[in-house]
């Protein structure tokens, strides 16, 4: 076997055929997890409720925020992807209260297992990286 599928975003390799693939179980359940993370409801044809929907949060108020990234991401994960066990989801103003409270700059990282493939992993986006994407 070749690959699982299109690596993202997709890009044009000889090796695999005309585009690159992602190769294991690990970068394949990366790259989903990643795209549950960034898609926003609504935006995935036929399946309006799909996503967590970072960007939707890029405004709003830590305060506010944070607990509703951190439900909507276990919301998603336990009916996209229950095969993926969410060991932490911590926020930049879990590191450094001084630092965040004053700063417009958000990051979150989950540190996630797959049991069935003995994997430990984690995500982590910051909110210039999110609106770039």
């Amino acid at each position: 076997m070749l690959g699982f599928g299109p690596k993202l975003p997709l890009s044009r390799d000889a090796e695999h055929g005309i585009y690159t693939l992602t190769t294991s179980y690990s970068e394949q359940i990366q790259q989903n997890f990643k795209n549950l993370l960034l898609t926003a409801p609504g935006e995935r044809i036929m399946n309006p409720d799909f996503g967590v929907g970072l960007r939707h949060f890029l405004f709003e108020q830590k305060t506010t925020a944070i607990p509703s990234i951190r439900q909507r991401i276990k919301e998603q994960v336990r009916k996209y992807l229950p095969f993926i066990e969410i060991t932490s989801i911590t926020f930049d103003r879990d590191q450094e209260e001084s630092f965040s409270r004053d700063s417009l700059m958000l990051s979150l990282s989950v540190a996630y297992t797959v049991p069935s493939i003995n994997l430990n992993s984690s995500i982590i986006l910051s909110s210039d990286g999110i609106n770039k994407l």
